[in-house]
C-alpha cells in the first residue's frame, strides 16, 4: 500500500474502529509519541485506542498527507462526537522498508 493512502487509511480505522486493519497497518515495533503519553508498541496503541480512549466516538478531518522519503505528515483536527473541535495535530509518521507504520510523533 502507498504509504500516503496507509496513513489515510490509519485514521479510517480509528474513526471506524477498524482494529484489525490498524494492527497490520503498524509494525510490532511501532512507537508514537505525544505530549501526555508514549506507546512503546503497537500492542499497547491498540489496547489504548481500543478500550482505554476517554473519548471513543471521535472524527479525524486531515489534510493532504505529504511524503518525503521514509516520513508522512499529516495536519488535521480531532472533533468529538458532538462535532465539537477538540483539538489540532500535526502527525509525522515514519514507515520502514515493509511499507508499515514503525512510528508516529503527534503535536497537539
Amino acid at each position: 500500500m502507498e504509504r500516503t493512502a496507509a496513513v489515510v487509511d490509519y485514521y479510517r480505522c480509528l474513526d471506524e474502529d477498524d482494529y484489525e486493519t490498524l494492527r497490520s497497518l503498524l509494525s510490532p515495533e511501532f512507537t508514537q509519541q505525544r505530549s501526555d503519553r508514549t506507546f512503546s508498541d503497537r500492542d499497547a496503541f491498540i489496547q489504548f485506542m481500543a478500550h482505554e480512549r476517554p473519548i471513543t466516538e471521535t472524527t479525524h478531518d486531515i489534510g493532504e498527507p505529504l511524503q518525503s522519503g521514509e516520513r508522512v505528515a499529516v495536519a488535521g483536527r480531532l472533533y468529538g462526537p458532538a462535532g465539537d473541535e477538540l483539538f489540532a495535530f500535526i502527525d509525522v509518521f515514519r514507515f520502514d522498508d515493509r511499507e508499515t507504520i514503525t512510528s508516529l510523533v503527534t503535536y497537539s
